[in-house]
C-alpha cells in the first residue's frame, strides 16, 4: 500500500494550525520586531496529533508542517502593510485588497523558488538549520511509532536527544519569562572621550542550535559582522555624530545603529546576495530550463523530484500578475494619481515579477544559509521600498499634491513583492525538510499554495483586531483601545524610507559604503578560498553587521561549540551516529523555544500583558547573574550528555 501524503487531513490540519501561529506571528511582529519560523512546532504537533491515527506517515506529517510554516511566515507582511495606516491612507485592513496581497505575492514566492530548488537545494550544501532540524524531527517521530526501515532502538536515543535539548531550551525562555532569569545582556558604554559602542548578548538556546546546525564557517562570518558594526562603524559614526543636548548615550548609540550602520548593512547583502546569484546562475538557469522544458520534465521518472507542472507554472504566474495588475489599478485610479494609473501600473507589474524572482533567490539563498528565523527579511523589505520609490519617482515625478499618495502606492506594491520574498524565505526550507524524508516536491508546492491561502485569509483579521486594540506607533488611532501602541519598527521605517525616496530627503551615503564592503568582502572571501582557508562568506558577514547583536551572538557561540563537538565526534566509535545526535539535540533546542514562542505569544494577547508569567519586578537584581549562569550550564550539560553517549576522544 503506498504511503499517505497529500491527504485532506493533512491540508486542513495544517490550516488550522495557521490560526494560531499566524496570529502569533503577527503580534509579536508588530510587538518586538521580530517573529519565528513555525516549521518544527507545527511539525512536533502534528506529530503528536496524527500519531494517533494508525495510518499516518511521515509524509503527512511533513504536508502538515509545510502548510503552517507557509502560513506562518507569511505573517512577516506586518513589516511592510501596516505602512499604508501608519502614512495615513487606510483607516484599517480591507479584507479583499490584504488577501489579494497575501495571496498573490505568496502564490508568486512559491513558483519562483520552483526553478531555484535543484541549484539550492539538491545540489547545494547550504546547511539550512532549520530545514534539517524539521526533518529530523520528522524522523524521531517515524523510528518511535515504528513505521518500516527505521531502527527503533537509534529512534528512542534520538528522541531522548530531542526531548532533552527541547527540555532545556524551554526551560531557560520560561524562566525568562518569569523574569527570575534575565535572558539578554546588554549595556553601553564610551570608548574614549566621543565615542561609543554597546553590546547585546541574548541567552537563546535556539540560537544556539542554530549555530551548531550552520557551522563554523557562517558564525566566524557573523562574528565578522558584530566586530565591523560594533568595534568599527558604531565608534567611529557615533564620534562623528555627538548626542544632541538631553538624549542620553544608549538612546543615541542605539539610533546611530539602528539609522546608519543597519543601512551599511543593507547595502553589503545587497552586493553580496547580487554576487552570490551570480555565482549561481549557471545551475539556476539549469534548473528553469529544467522546470519549463517539457522534454526535460518527461525524462524525470522519480517522485521525489518531480515539480509542478510547467503549464501550471506559468498559468498561476499569469493569474497573480492579472492580480497584481488589477490592485495596482484599483488603488492608483482612486484619487489624485488617476492621471498616471495606467503608467503606474505598467510599472507596478513588471516590477514585481523581476524584483519578486530576484528577491526570491536572495531570500532563499539566505535562509538556506543561516535559517528563516534568523534571515534578515527586513533587510529585504529596505531595499524593496528603496528601488520601489526610486521607480515610481522617475516615471511619475512627484509634486506636493500627489507626494502622500505615491508614497502609498509605493508601499502597497512593496507589500506585494514582500509576500514573495516571506514565502521564498520559508519555501526552500520546507522542500529541504522534503528532500531529506524523501517527499514529492510537487505535493509539497501543492501544500505551500494551500498554506498561503489559509494565511492570508487570517491575517486581514489578526492586523484589523490589533489595530482596533492597540493601534500603531505613529499612526493616528482613532478609538484604540489600549493606551500604548503597537510599534511596528519594521512598517515604521519602511514607511519613513517610502517619504525619503519619494521627498528626496533620503541619505544615500550608508547604504553605499554598505555597498563598497560588500565588495571588499567579496574579494576576501575569493582571496581566502585560493588559500584554502576557512571561507568568510560575504552574505553572512552583511546579516552580522545587519541583525542586532542579540539574534548573532549566540549563533556564533553554536557554531565554535558545534566544531569543539565535531571533533569529539570524528574520534567516536560511530562518528555518523555521535553527529547526528549533535544535529538532533540542536533541533531540540529550536524546537522548545520556538513552542514556547507560540504560547508566550497567545498569553500575550489573552491577557494583554507583555510579561503575563512575570514573578519577579523587571529589575529583579539576581536575573542577570543567573540568566548567564543558566545559559553555561545547559551548553556544559548538554554537550556532556552528548559527548559520554558517544564515548569519543579528542581528535589529535
Amino acid at each position: 500500500m503506498p504511503t499517505r501524503e497529500l491527504t485532506l487531513r493533512g491540508l486542513v490540519l495544517g490550516a488550522l494550525l495557521t490560526t494560531v501561529f499566524t496570529a502569533a506571528n503577527v503580534y509579536l511582529g508588530l510587538k518586538v520586531g521580530l517573529t519565528f519560523a513555525s516549521s518544527i512546532p507545527a511539525a512536533v504537533i502534528s506529530m503528536a496529533i496524527l500519531s494517533a491515527v494508525k495510518d499516518s506517515s511521515i509524509l503527512e506529517n511533513n504536508i502538515v508542517q509545510t502548510v503552517a510554516s507557509a502560513a506562518g511566515t507569511l505573517s512577516a507582511i506586518i513589516f511592510v502593510l501596516p505602512g499604508l495606516v501608519i502614512v495615513g491612507w487606510w483607516t484599517g485592513f480591507p479584507f479583499w485588497q490584504s488577501f489579494l496581497i497575501c495571496v498573490s505575492g505568496g502564490v508568486l514566492g512559491v513558483l519562483f523558488t520552483i526553478p531555484l530548488r535543484k541549484a539550492l537545494v539538491t545540489t547545494s550544501d547550504l546547511p539550512y538549520p532549520e530545514g534539517v532540524a524539521a526533518a529530523e524531527v520528522l524522523k524521531v517521530g517515524s523510528g518511535a511509532r515504528g513505521e518500516a526501515g527505521t531502527d527503533s532502538g537509534e529512534a528512542r536515543e534520538g528522541l531522548r536527544a530531542v526531548i532533552l535539548g527541547t527540555a532545556a531550551s524551554a526551560g531557560l525562555a520560561i524562566l525568562g519569562a518569569t523574569r527570575i532569569a534575565a535572558t539578554e545582556l546588554a549595556s553601553v558604554f564610551r570608548v574614549g572621550a566621543t565615542a561609543s559602542s554597546g553590546y547585546s548578548v541574548a541567552w537563546s538556546l535556539a540560537l544556539l542550535g542554530a549555530g551548531h546546525l550552520v557551522g563554523l564557517s557562517v558564525g566566524m562570518a557573523m562574528l565578522t559582522g558584530l566586530v565591523i558594526a560594533w568595534g568599527v562603524a558604531v565608534p567611529l559614526l557615533t564620534s562623528m555624530t555627538p548626542p544632541a543636548e538631553g538624549v542620553e548615550l544608549a538612546a543615541h548609540t542605539m539610533g546611530i545603529w539602528r539609522m546608519q550602520v543597519r543601512f551599511i548593512g543593507a547595502g553589503a547583502i545587497a552586493v553580496a546576495a547580487m554576487y552570490t546569484l551570480a555565482r549561481l546562475a549557471k545551475p539556476v538557469l539549469s534548473g528553469l530550463v529544467t522546470t519549463l522544458s517539457p522534454s526535460a520534465r518527461s525524462a524525470v521518472t522519480d517522485d521525489r523530484d518531480r515539480d509542478i507542472p510547467a503549464a501550471w507554472i506559468l498559468a498561476l504566474t499569469a493569474v497573480c500578475m492579472v492580480i497584481t495588475a488589477g490592485l495596482a489599478w484599483s488603488f492608483a485610479r482612486e484619487g489624485v494619481l488617476s492621471a498616471n494609473a495606467m503608467t503606474l501600473t505598467l510599472v507596478a507589474v513588471p516590477f514585481v515579477l523581476l524584483v519578486g524572482f530576484l528577491i526570491a533567490g536572495i531570500c532563499g539563498y539566505m535562509a538556506g544559509l543561516i535559517g528563516a528565523s534568523n534571515s534578515p527579511i527586513s533587510g529585504v523589505g529596505i531595499l524593496s521600498i528603496v528601488a520601489c520609490a526610486g521607480t515610481l519617482v522617475t516615471v511619475a515625478p512627484p509634486s506636493e499634491s500627489t507626494r502622500a499618495a505615491l508614497v502609498a502606492f509605493a508601499l502597497f506594491v512593496t507589500s506585494i513583492v514582500f509576500a514573495c520574498a516571506t514565502i521564498s524565505n520559508d519555501n526552500l526550507q520546507d522542500l529541504k525538510t522534503g528532500q531529506l524524508v524523501g517527499a514529492s516536491p510537487m505535493r509539497q508546492q501543492i501544500a505551500l499554495i494551500v498554506g498561503v491561502a489559509a494565511g492570508a485569509a487570517v491575517i486581514p483579521f489578526v492586523l484589523n483586531l490589533l489595530a482596533k486594540a492597540y493601534g500603531f506607533a505613529g499612526a493616528a488611532n482613532v478609538g484604540v483601545v489600549a493606551p500604548n501602541p503597537l510599534p511596528a519598527p519594521q512598517a515604521t521605517l519602511i514607511s519613513a524610507l517610502a517619504q525619503g525616496v519619494i521627498g528626496g530627503n533620503l541619505e544615500w551615503t550608508m547604504i553605499g559604503i554598505g555597498a563598497v564592503v560588500g565588495v571588499a568582502l567579496i574579494l576576501l572571501d575569493s582571496a581566502l578560498g585560493a588559500m584554502g582557508r576557512l571561507r568568510i562568506p560575504p552574505l553572512a558577514v552583511g546579516l552580522g553587521i545587519y541583525l542586532p547583536m542579540s539574534a548573532t551572538f549566540a549563533v556564533v557561540v553554536g557554531a565554535l561549540c558545534a566544531t569543539w563537538y565535531d571533533r569529539r565526534a570524528r574520534a567516536a566509535a560511530n562518528p555518523e551516529r555521535a553527529e547526528r545526535l549533535g544535529t538532533l539535540v540542536a533541533s531540540g533546542l529550536i524546537v522548545g523555544e520556538s513552542l514556547w514562542g507560540v504560547l508566550n505569544a497567545g498569553l500575550i494577547v489573552a491577557l494583554a500583558k507583555d510579561a503575563p508569567i512575570a514573578l519577579v519586578a523587571e529589575d529583579f537584581a539576581l536575573a542577570k547573574p543567573l540568566g548567564v549562569v543558566l545559559f553555561a550550564a545547559a551548553i556544559v550539560g548538554l554537550y556532556g550528555w552528548m559527548v559520554r553517549r558517544v564515548g569519543g576522544r579528542a581528535a589529535s
